[in-house]
């Protein structure tokens, strides 16, 4: 047998004995690495995003507005300043796209207070402002629904006791949360007619335990999210000045 041959035997033995056996995963493990100040800051990675940041700061803290006080959404019972200018913001912004599209009015607006996501403090409202109160990518969308449903979400909102921001509905209850008075735009509420609401896709889809949407007789997608509308907003007024009103009340013996 040639030294040829001989190779040839061993790498066909070698190759046979070198069968891979099946893998199988025993165990995974893992290290919690803290993020914090005393890691060093790669340089070549800040200076590529300095200039970025810097842009973006400019863009955030450019001045729209100016609010003479602070709001919380913590500030009242069943209505507040803040969710008043919350409902009051999407209604003025979002009904002139609504009415151009369909020929009509949007009627009432109902969106939830934890939407709220923080003050607006007393001073200069900036772009910034709008991102940190609304955060989240939410559109508005107006739902057609029968004035049976809309008892339905005044029942949602007399059990759930919150301020959950409204615009164009009014209530009033008594100490025990019976209800004494329901009306949209001082109308009473029709059972038979059709009522164009805005609010939320989130809420639309449920969100919040938030059901009285469905069924209902049609929706409208505006595709106008609701943090532009405030951006909108404050970039046409030159203060804001929103107050607790009559919109929910509650009345005391």
């Amino acid at each position: 047998m040639n030294y040829k041959s001989i190779f040839s035997f061993l790498l066909i033995v070698l190759l046979i004995s070198c069968k891979q056996e099946p893998q199988q995963l025993m165990r995974i493990e893992g290290k919690q690495i803290s993020i914090s100040d005393s890691l060093k800051t790669n340089l070549e990675i800040e200076s590529f995003i300095k200039p970025y940041r810097e842009h973006v700061n400019k863009e955030l803290d450019s001045v729209l507005a100016y609010a003479v006080d602070t709001y919380s959404k913590s500030d009242g019972e069943l209505n507040t300043a803040i969710g008043n200018l919350f409902a009051d913001v999407i209604f003025e912004q979002s009904n002139p796209v609504f009415k151009q599209r369909t020929g009509k009015d949007i009627d009432m607006v109902i969106v939830n207070h934890g939407g709220i996501r923080s003050i607006i403090s007393k001073g200069n409202v900036t772009t910034r402002t709008a991102y940190v109160i609304m955060p989240f990518e939410n559109s508005v969308v107006v739902v057609a629904l029968k004035g049976s449903s809309i008892n339905k979400l005044i029942d949602y909102l007399l059990e759930d006791k919150r301020a959950h921001p409204i615009s164009k509905l009014k209530i009033v209850v008594d100490e025990d949360f019976n209800l004494k008075k329901a009306s949209i735009n001082n109308k009473p509420i029709d059972t038979t007619k059709t009522y164009y609401v805005a609010t939320n896709d989130y809420l639309y889809s449920g969100g919040d335990s938030m059901t009285f949407f469905q069924p209902n007789d049609s929706l409208y997608i505006l595709n106008y999210k609701i943090r532009s509308a405030f951006l909108d907003y404050f970039a046409k007024v030159d203060t804001i000045n929103p107050v607790i009103d009559d919109r929910f009340i509650k009345l005391k013996k």
